[in-house]
């Protein structure tokens, strides 16, 4: 088979290379990949930017990919799954309707609403003024969202009047988040412990994957601004009964109710969700596609052919496959470049790599390339240290110890990241 994954992130590079562990491949391109990628067995990096939808159709044309799988939310809400349909290739992921429960967080909380899936209550404004007055009805802290897609980092949460006010005026004018914010949601803000869920869907039947849990904030202790994320573990500890609550409240309904829309799922779905102290779940986000870096300690468990079951997405046969997941503990630890998610420099040269990847641990690459025989930073998340071990604890000391040995100008990394 001829496989091709679209992006060119750490959570791609995670794909790429378990899915070059498939008997089923003969080639994987990956467009554009990165520096990482390029290095994988059966890989190959294709120039081809993950937005252009046109030249990615060209070349699945002239290879006669077998399997697409697209990673980042942007092709995907710009509509390659519907455009890929219309010349019959196989791709896993939602269509540009189905991809509005990530693209728009008015429509999912609508949804949400209409079939009675737990989600904090909620108003969405386009005014600043009567945003602003609402701020009087309401108990802080609470979460500002920017409705659009704005990279993981659209979600604020303002602790008093002073800092909510601020946050408004900058998302609702335009000058935060761009058009992304030019409408937006305040929602309250719930107490108790995140959840990554992501489940495969191919329309109708339901394929969970192994849960994790990730770290948005910047900086230690969970604070600072929101980022794509700074490491994730897996699985997340939550009980049985927590986790068929999840199925049974919230996936289930949420791929039935999408159906009975008109917009039938398929591909990975990501449920972002809060559990609180009585273990009950509730959706503070929906992503149409994995999630980064819980793709990369998801995929270090994996023992199932990741290619194999999305082609039975892609078939709708999901309900005759199952996933094997090694029962060690994944522990992903992003290093970044100091500024990020804001402003950052690129072009810095990496130093200490190893030369080699330990048995239990592998590098993801993210924001990474070349120049010449120089491995240089091209993004504001730059590598992905995964490490996988029965004892948690292990599996925390091996990642930190690969971290102490990288460098470059400005690398920040957090340092609490597996300890809650």
């Amino acid at each position: 088979m001829k496989i091709l994954i679209v992006g060119n992130g750490g959570r791609e590079h995670a794909l790429a290379w378990k899915a070059s562990q498939s008997a089923l491949v003969d080639i994987i391109f990956i467009a554009p990949g990165n520096a990482g990628t390029i290095l994988e067995p059966r890989v190959h990096n294709v120039k081809i930017n993950y937005t252009d939808i046109s030249a990615l159709k060209s070349f699945a044309k002239k290879e006669k990919i077998d399997l697409t799988i697209v990673g980042p939310e942007l092709p995907i809400t710009m509509g390659i799954v519907d455009e890929f349909h219309e010349l019959g290739f196989n791709i896993f992921a939602p269509t540009k309707s189905a991809s509005q429960i990530e693209s728009s967080k008015v429509f999912t909380k609508k949804f949400l609403s209409r079939y009675n899936i737990p989600t904090p209550k909620y108003e969405y404004f386009t005014d600043i003024n009567i945003a602003l007055s609402y701020l009087d009805k309401i108990s802080l802290p609470i979460v500002i969202k920017a409705d659009g897609l704005a990279s993981g980092k659209g979600v604020i949460i303002a602790q008093n009047k002073k800092e909510a006010k601020n946050i408004i005026q900058n998302m609702l004018s335009g000058n935060l988040f761009g058009n992304a914010g030019k409408r937006i949601i305040i929602e309250e803000f719930l107490y108790g412990k995140e959840v990554s869920f992501i489940v495969m869907v191919d329309g109708k039947n339901i394929l969970p994957m192994a849960t994790s849990q990730d770290y948005k904030r910047i900086s230690d202790n969970n604070i600072g601004l929101n980022t794509g994320g700074m490491g994730s573990h897996s699985p997340a500890i939550i009980n049985n009964d927590v986790y068929q609550n999840i199925m049974d409240h919230i996936i289930y309904p949420t791929v039935f109710g999408m159906s009975l829309d008109g917009n039938p799922y398929t591909g990975f779905l990501y449920a972002g969700l809060i559990i609180d102290e009585l273990g009950k779940p509730t959706v503070i986000e929906f992503n149409c596609r994995l999630g980064d870096p819980e793709t990369q300690s998801i995929m270090m468990r994996l023992q199932s052919d990741i290619v194999d079951i999305c082609m039975a997405g892609c078939k709708g046969i999901l309900d005759q496959k199952q996933i094997n997941w090694d029962p060690r503990y994944a522990l992903s630890l992003v290093l970044a470049t100091k500024g990020y998610p804001n402003n950052y420099i690129n072009n810095q040269i990496i130093y200490g790599l190893p030369k080699k990847n330990f048995t239990n641990s592998k590098i993801f690459h993210s924001g990474t390339s070349l120049n010449g025989n120089q491995l240089i930073t091209n993004g504001g998340r730059v590598l992905c240290i995964t490490a996988i071990n029965q004892n948690a604890t292990v599996a925390r000391k091996q990642v930190y110890k690969i971290a102490k040995s990288i460098y470059w100008n400005n690398i920040y990394y957090r340092t609490d990241i597996g300890y809650s």
